[in-house]
């Protein structure tokens, strides 16, 4: 099952790994995307980082986005959304 967002990440974030571990324990899904591995993507973040390719950048169904966001932050996009 697809996730209600995209994370945007890379392999070496531990922000990234972290804020995955707290998703998973939450039983949030959400789908990941290595902007090294994808520049489309890389885009992306750049576009809603003013440049920067900062990660994890989450980028949810309505199109709004969040950078380095706490689970606590997720959890309350997600219910404004629903």
């Amino acid at each position: 099952m697809s996730g209600s967002f995209t994370m945007y990440s890379t392999p070496w974030c531990g922000y990234c790994h972290r804020l995955g571990s707290q998703l998973d324990r939450e039983g949030i899904s959400y789908d990941v995307v290595d902007i090294e591995q994808d520049p489309a993507a890389a885009r992306i973040v750049e576009r809603v980082n003013g440049g920067n390719q900062t990660v994890p950048t989450l980028v949810y169904a309505d199109g709004s986005a969040q950078t380095n966001p706490s689970v606590a932050q997720v959890k309350a996009k997600l219910a404004a959304l629903n």
